[in-house]
């Protein structure tokens, strides 16, 4: 069976050449609007906020700017007002739909913020009218109620911002982006050993760190939603903290890293006491030393760290969706979820 989800991950390649056509000649509007700011706010709910959480590491650690993620009730519930002069606010909404960001991307104009809003909704959705900066995404419709093709579009988006604000990376990396992510589609990794490892786990805890912990937070929210797993994302300096008591034979660890990232060897080194603690380790990512350590693979993509998650997601998006059938769930349409969620 072809599941919707599943044909939608496979469209990202397509999906990423087009909004990377679309929105990297206009670098120099992005450039415009983050002239007169020193810091961003993100504004996001979701698997929208994980895309933020990239963005927000890429921000500071390429471009040099103070980044943080914004807590919508501020605006819509507390209704406090801040100043936010010198603050790029940018919301990402992948139907630009969802009122709660459209207001608090409105809230954050009002207090002085320039604004930018990342989303598949189209030029004329309420999130895009909203902004000073309309950076949509070219996704094409997505049907599954699990993003796939409108997550990896968005970082694409930030991508682009980040090149607007001065990051100090090469723009043809960018451009590999949708041959690497083809390349995943064809050669994931052993897939299957990773599904039978985690078939009948109640639960499994996703790790990684910098750039890749946007991954870890993304792929454990798509395993909690279409496979219902008690999936945990965590950094894995959070998860030395404490939570790694949870991992044990019933509950395996899926660890993330970005190959030739300063995080790697601390993620290796997690994976090596997991198993030694009589655990499973799987991992995405990290080249050959984080498949040696960990107990089968799933392969990364051939990338720079600051695009490696538009990769990097891949192999979790094939497993989430192989669990889901292999559990009997029907991973288009998991219970309780719709495609836009509306919060008050």
């Amino acid at each position: 069976m072809t599941t919707k989800m599943r044909s939608e991950i496979a469209e990202q390649p397509a999906a990423l050449r087009a909004t990377l056509d679309s929105l990297l000649p206009r670098i120099g509007e992005v450039r415009a609007v983050g002239e007169r700011t020193r810091q961003l706010l993100f504004i996001a709910r979701g698997t929208s906020d994980n895309a933020a959480v990239y963005g927000r590491y890429l921000v500071e650690a390429h471009a040099g700017r103070l980044s943080a993620l914004a807590a919508p009730s501020i605006a819509t519930t507390y209704r406090r007002k801040l100043d936010l002069d010198g603050v790029l606010a940018v919301a990402i909404s992948q139907s630009g739909r969802t009122e709660e960001i459209v207001e608090t991307l409105a809230w954050a104009k009002d207090c002085g913020a320039a604004t930018v809003g990342v989303t598949n909704g189209g030029a004329d959705s309420p999130l895009a009218q909203a902004a000073d900066v309309a950076l949509c995404t070219e996704a094409g419709e997505e049907k599954a109620v699990p993003a796939t093709k409108t997550y990896t579009t968005q970082l694409a988006a930030l991508a682009v911002l980040a090149l607007g604000l001065g990051a100090d990376v090469d723009q043809d990396d960018l451009r590999r982006v949708p041959d690497a992510v083809e390349k995943l589609l064809d050669e994931p990794g052993d897939l299957d050993a990773v599904v039978e490892g985690l078939q009948d786990k109640p639960g499994v805890v996703v790790s990684g760190r910098g750039l890749a912990f946007s991954t870890a937070l993304e792929t454990a929210l798509k395993l909690k939603e279409a496979c219902y797993l008690h999936a945990m994302g965590l950094s894995y300096a959070d998860l030395l903290h404490g939570p790694i008591a949870v991992v044990d034979a019933d509950t395996p660890a899926l660890l993330v890293a970005a190959e030739n990232s300063p995080t790697l060897p601390g993620t290796v080194a997690l994976a090596e006491r997991v198993v030694a603690a009589g655990a499973a380790a799987y991992t995405i990512g990290g080249g050959e030393g984080l498949a040696r350590a960990g107990t089968a693979a799933l392969n990364g993509p051939d990338l720079p760290e600051w695009v490696a998650p538009m990769g990097l997601i891949v192999p979790g998006q094939l497993l989430t969706e192989a669990l889901a059938r292999r559990l009997g769930i029907d991973p288009d349409s998991p219970r309780g979820l719709n495609k836009v969620t509306q919060t008050d």
